[in-house]
């Protein structure tokens, strides 16, 4: 007589926190400042504010944004406000910084939003593997959000976990 196969994980308490389901969906865009600088470098007032508006500003239609000077030019805030200015009402979100900044700045507003009362006194998993980049810190947010909560936190997948956190 054959034993019936059973699924220990999928009837424990623990829950799995998977943080690509806190990815914000939509294209991301990078805009460089750089490309309205005379020869990258030279911020001069009255071209850059004409180069600004023949920009094509709906291209970001829904997006997340990220506004940035790949060059060593010094780039005044007021630049990057004026560039802001022409994404509201157009992009999601707009960002002064790299694309990892974004992602970074994404996955902190997402994680405010973390349901911590469905995980009291429960056995957390936060899964490891992601589909989407998932950046370092997003990780240590979540952490340090369900820690209050939570019975226990464990970093992986439930048949090879890292243990993190157990409350005494």
């Amino acid at each position: 007589m054959e034993k019936e196969i059973v699924n220990r994980v999928a009837k424990s308490k623990l829950t799995t926190l998977d943080l690509e389901t806190f990815y914000p969906r939509g294209p991301r865009f990078e805009i460089d400042l750089s490309q309205w600088l005379d020869e990258g470098l030279i911020l001069r007032e009255t071209p850059f504010r004409n180069a600004l508006k023949e920009h094509q500003w709906e291209s970001y239609k829904d997006g997340y944004v990220a506004v940035h000077c790949s060059t060593d030019a010094i780039v005044p805030v007021w630049a990057y406000m004026l560039a802001g200015n022409y994404l509201k009402g157009i992009a999601r979100e707009t960002v002064v910084g790299s694309l990892e900044v974004l992602e970074t700045i994404l996955f902190r507003e997402a994680l405010s939003t973390i349901d911590l009362e469905s995980l009291k006194d429960r056995p957390v998993i936060i899964k490891g593997c992601s589909n989407v980049p998932v950046p370092a810190s997003a990780y240590v947010w979540a952490i340090q959000r369900i820690q209050e909560v939570a019975k226990s936190v464990m970093f992986g997948e439930a048949c090879s976990s890292v243990p993190l956190f157990k409350r005494t």
